[in-house]
């Protein structure tokens, strides 16, 4: 997705898939639509590539380079990234490594949020700063437009309201204007996607969502209903004690085992089989885990694994924090 690329990866190639990283004809996992665009279901979130704290530069920027040229080399046409991870560096990253962007590479990004000098992040949603938002992403990445911006929500639990409908609105004349080809929204509640959808076209939906925590399933039903891709960050629980349990958890363990796969990739693997509408973006670091987590695509549920997972992580057994 260069500053002259155009929407739609065209026809996907129906061929075997392995685990290592190679290969653009991969299915992984099948596509969906992003607005006028088609991806394929395993794609690439690009945030652990910052810094610790997801500020500044990479622990190893030439391993950061590789790992995004790996993903696209392995097939991956959806690369989730944002202005405020690492503040720049890593849609700079981005940019040292895939452009000029090949065509059908779908980049999208999130706005509403900015990070200061020490990191922290801060509330960036007037609308005005939506638009700067949007252009520092363009600039940065070298790029005439984005497949989507997504509008994050700071607190899912507020009612959505004028503010909310403005902030709206400032996507929808960056749209209009050619600057992003899709308007998304990130970590909302159910109230807010209805009122969105009720204004405008919505492409995506990025909340929390994983075997850990389900509580955004409403949210992913109602996308299901309206054909609306739905892509879950932190797939693999919320990072620290939380992840830890899910990939450390005995039984995920051990139908990893009989499946001959990783907890992670049963873990994404069960994402994937959940609804046809769902994107993945794990991120990474390193060329290894992002095979592992392409690899996921490969991995097939049975019944008996689909009955064992719902029986050991029901609906919002574990509190998520948003």
């Amino acid at each position: 997705m260069g500053a002259d690329a155009g929407p739609g990866a065209g026809p996907l190639a129906a061929q075997p898939t392995g685990g290592d990283v190679s290969g653009n004809g991969r299915e992984l996992g099948g596509s969906f639509a992003l607005g006028p665009w088609r991806v394929r279901r395993a794609g690439y979130g690009a945030m652990q590539l910052a810094g610790d704290g997801v500020f500044g530069p990479p622990r190893d920027r030439d391993e950061a380079l590789r790992v995004l040229r790996a993903a696209v080399a392995a097939g991956v046409d959806h690369i989730d990234t944002a202005q405020y991870y690492g503040a720049g560096t890593v849609n700079e990253l981005i940019r040292e490594a895939l452009y000029p962007y090949p065509d059908g590479l779908a980049i999208v990004s999130k706005v509403a949020a900015r990070r200061d000098t020490g990191g922290p992040l801060l509330q960036s949603d007037e609308p005005n700063e939506l638009r700067q938002g949007i252009e520092d992403n363009l600039a940065t990445l070298g790029a005439g437009r984005l497949a989507a911006v997504n509008l994050r929500v700071m607190d899912p639990s507020e009612t959505p309201g004028r503010q909310f409908d403005a902030q709206l609105a400032a996507l929808v004349q960056a749209r209009d204007e050619g600057l992003i080809d899709g308007i998304g929204i990130s970590n909302i509640s159910r109230q807010h996607l209805l009122r969105a959808a009720a204004q405008t076209e919505i492409v995506c939906v990025q909340n929390l969502f994983n075997l850990a925590d389900q509580q955004s399933l409403d949210v992913l039903t109602e996308c299901g209903a309206r054909t609306i891709a739905f892509v879950p960050f932190c797939p693999l629980g919320w990072p620290g004690e939380v992840r830890h349990r899910l990939l450390t958890d005995p039984v995920l363990a051990a139908l990893a085992v009989r499946l001959g796969a990783t907890p992670a990739q049963v873990a994404l693997a069960w994402l994937l089989d959940l609804a046809p509408n769902i994107l993945l973006i794990p991120g990474t670091r390193t060329r290894a885990h992002l095979a592992e987590n392409l690899g996921a695509a490969d991995v097939r549920l049975d019944d008996a694994a689909r009955a064992e997972l719902t029986r050991h992580f029901p609906i919002a057994r574990i509190t998520g924090i948003r």
